[in-house]
């Protein structure tokens, strides 16, 4: 988390040091991203960087929770748009996530070198891992359950996070083959329609 002192600029400085740190984690992932660089374009003395952060990765990771925290409420509204469907809202939450060009290449180095920190970060976007968080519950009042084979909370809690894991290893896939946003668009839709059918014929079931 970044330090009190971070909070307590002016806006204008902080929002440049933001700027700063989005241009070197776009630029680079973060085991290459340079604090000199960043102090740099933000126009600050190396020792400030410390003065508002631990150190890079402290900085990085209150970027990519910031933007968790912000495509969070983006996956409550398309969810509300799509009166509940959860699948429906998969789709367009993933096409809009290609649309943005703003954190493409931020999203891109930091889904290319994946950590269990970084990954947790990301499923925070669509739900909390902890399936009593305050989220998950915003989440699952949204959920239309009627056409669902959802049984409880932790069904559907288990649900989102199938959901949630299909959208970022397609996302993954997208940056590391370099499809374009319409065959990446194509493969999650292919996913999100094998879950939505079922993937053991009906018949065998009661074998």
């Amino acid at each position: 988390m970044p330090k009190l002192t971070f909070y307590n600029l002016p806006d204008e400085k902080r929002q440049t040091l933001i700027q700063a740190l989005k241009s070197e984690f776009s630029r680079v992932p973060l085991f290459e991203a340079s604090v000199s660089n960043i102090v740099k374009a933000a126009g600050i003395p190396r020792g400030s960087f410390y003065q508002y952060f631990e150190d890079k990765d402290d900085a990085f990771f209150y970027l990519l929770n910031e933007l968790a925290e912000q495509e969070k409420y983006n996956f409550l509204s398309i969810l509300s748009m799509h009166n509940g469907d959860p699948f429906e809202t998969a789709i367009d939450f993933y096409k809009r996530m290609l649309e943005e060009e703003e954190h493409f290449h931020f999203l891109k180095n930091a889904l290319l070198n994946m950590t269990q920190k970084i990954e947790s970060s990301f499923g925070r976007m669509i739900t909390d891992t902890d399936k009593n968080s305050e989220n998950f519950k915003a989440t699952a009042a949204l959920v239309d359950r009627s056409s669902l084979n959802i049984s409880s909370e932790k069904e559907l809690y288990h649900a989102l996070q199938i959901i949630s894991t299909i959208i970022f290893r397609n996302l993954a896939e997208t940056f590391a083959h370099n499809l374009s946003p319409h065959e990446s668009l194509a493969n999650l839709k292919t996913e999100i329609n094998l879950i939505k059918r079922g993937l053991v014929r009906e018949s065998t079931l009661t074998k």
